[in-house]
């Protein structure tokens, strides 16, 4: 259950740099630009084929609500998984990752990616799972000894997969750790090449549905704890040359999240259409009643949750060395 339940306020090519930016002269329009908190008009969003951000690209009133700012959307993706978001957001290829897991977003700041948290999602229920098939003989965690387990690298797979061995008493040599992203993970799952798989939502739902599979570790219901949260990252430089822009982006997707609370079957449907899953599927995620809530990056309360989280993953080992926080965060 979350901490938060009374929130105190939470390679795509031809991304070309702001022309603005490239300027060798000094111009009047620059400077007034400047002075309303933004020096481009058009801000490059990525999306995958599940959450926020796909709702928001299909269903179109968060182009409309920018729009009333002068500001244009431009979506890039799908992608597959936040951490290829961040390596686009890096390269200057899109404005904002897609809105994704915490951990890889720390993992790419500590490596030298200069990004920075522009917000904080919490979404609820939390429906991570370690799946694996009917017929694996592999029903509880300590089953997995000897076994091979498909994660993403510093992501909520491999977490998971983590904290499930560490709470079951499982020494985490004992398991094999698979690095592969969820377009690799299913079919390598599905041929048998991965006893187990660690995912998040609707991929997870469809394996355990199409390869007959069945959950040994459910994030909501076994884990004591919230170690990894979603979150949306710019550049440094972007944030401080566009800070009302990035303000109006983080006011869009609150807008979405509070439409997406609210309508949930609506929103479901949506979903369906473009991740193109069984109605099956789609009936146990409006079952759910989704919910997400937006964190500011001035909460207190919940930068020394995400901390506590950070620390936890460093001191197992998911990200490399300490990071603090409080210095990875726009100001806005």
């Amino acid at each position: 259950m979350s901490k938060f339940a009374n929130p105190s306020r939470r390679g795509f090519l031809g991304g070309a740099a702001f022309g603005i930016g490239a300027l060798a002269g000094f111009d009047l329009s620059q400077t007034v630009e400047a002075a309303t908190g933004r020096v481009t008009d058009t801000v490059r969003l990525t999306w995958g084929l599940s959450g926020l951000n796909l709702i928001a690209k299909e269903r179109g009133q968060f182009e409309k609500l920018l729009a009333k700012d002068g500001i244009k959307v431009e979506w890039l993706g799908p992608f597959p998984n936040h951490a290829p978001t961040l390596q686009a957001v890096t390269g200057g290829s899109a404005d904002f990752s897609f809105g994704g897991s915490t951990t890889p977003a720390l993992a790419a700041i500590i490596a030298g990616s200069p990004l920075v948290f522009t917000q904080f999602v919490v979404y609820e229920p939390r429906t991570t799972a370690i799946i694996a098939k009917d017929d694996s003989g592999i029903n509880r965690i300590e089953d997995l000894i000897g076994k091979s387990v498909a994660v993403n690298r510093s992501g909520l797979g491999e977490f998971l997969l983590v904290a499930a061995l560490e709470k079951h008493k499982v020494d985490r040599s004992a398991v094999k750790f698979v690095y592969l992203n969820p377009p690799d993970a299913a079919p390598a799952l599905a041929s048998g090449k991965v006893d187990a798989w660690s995912m998040w939502s609707p991929g997870v739902d469809i394996a355990r549905l199409e390869y007959k599979a069945h959950d040994i570790f459910l994030e909501g219901r076994d884990l004591d704890f919230q170690i990894d949260y979603t979150s949306y990252l710019t550049t440094r430089k972007f944030a401080t040359e566009n800070p009302a822009l990035v303000r109006a982006v983080n006011d869009a997707f609150r807008a979405e999240g509070k439409w997406i609370s609210e309508n949930g079957k609506d929103a479901e449907y949506i979903a369906q259409k473009a991740g193109k899953y069984s109605d099956q599927v789609r009936d146990q995620f409006i079952a759910l009643k989704r919910t997400y809530r937006y964190f500011p990056v001035n909460d207190e309360n919940f930068l020394s949750e995400l901390q506590k989280a950070a620390n936890w993953l460093v001191a197992r080992k998911v990200l490399p060395e300490p990071v603090k926080v409080n210095d990875q965060l726009a100001q806005l």
